[in-house]
């Protein structure tokens, strides 16, 4: 919030080759909707980059005092619905399954189609049964690997992974497919 700007973005972009962002509402403790962030979403959306953003709960400041003093509200992903209508070309995934907010965000990725789920940050054991339904049809081709190295290993990752109730034939698209198209990596 406030570090950095379209013109730097737009730098980042053309100088640096930078590809995608990163966005943390909980921590930077902003609303993605907020209209301060436009300015740097027209020049994603303008270069068709992806944006990953924090959904869910965050693990920082859990235990703390206050939470740390992170709102874990910012983060949930219904606040992404505006922002996924205002910017079509901006690809905008979901970061982590989004406790306590599952529905809503396979809500807003079922709508919207420039909306996409990444599955890091929880061991597949404990995803909600609708989030493993949603990957395996309507959303097959819109959900992502991630571990959260090293908060989670890639390899006990896996192993939850195939026991989770993935069906066989969605498993390639969620491990590689899906983000091959998503990066223009074909």
């Amino acid at each position: 919030k406030g570090k950095m700007g379209a013109r730097e973005a737009e730098r980042l972009i053309k100088e640096e080759g930078v590809k995608g962002f990163k966005f943390h509402p909980t921590v930077q403790g902003y609303h993605p909707y907020d209209r301060m962030a436009w300015p740097i979403y027209e020049v994603i959306n303008a270069h068709k980059l992806p944006a990953i953003f924090h959904t869910g709960h965050s693990g920082i400041g859990s235990g703390m005092r206050c939470g740390g003093g992170l709102r874990l509200e910012y983060s949930n992903p219904m606040h992404l619905d505006d922002v996924a209508i205002d910017f079509p070309d901006m690809q905008i995934v979901m970061a982590h399954p989004s406790f306590p907010w599952q529905d809503e965000a396979l809500s807003v990725a079922t709508h919207k189609p420039n909306v996409w789920i990444d599955l890091s940050g929880w061991s597949p054991k404990y995803f909600p049964k609708q989030l493993v339904q949603y990957a395996n049809t309507l959303l097959k081709d819109r959900v992502l690997f991630g571990s959260d190295y090293p908060l989670i290993t890639p390899e006990r990752w896996m192993k939850d992974f195939e026991a989770a109730g993935f069906k066989p034939e969605v498993m390639p698209g969620i491990l590689k497919g899906n983000a091959v198209r998503l990066l223009g990596l074909a």
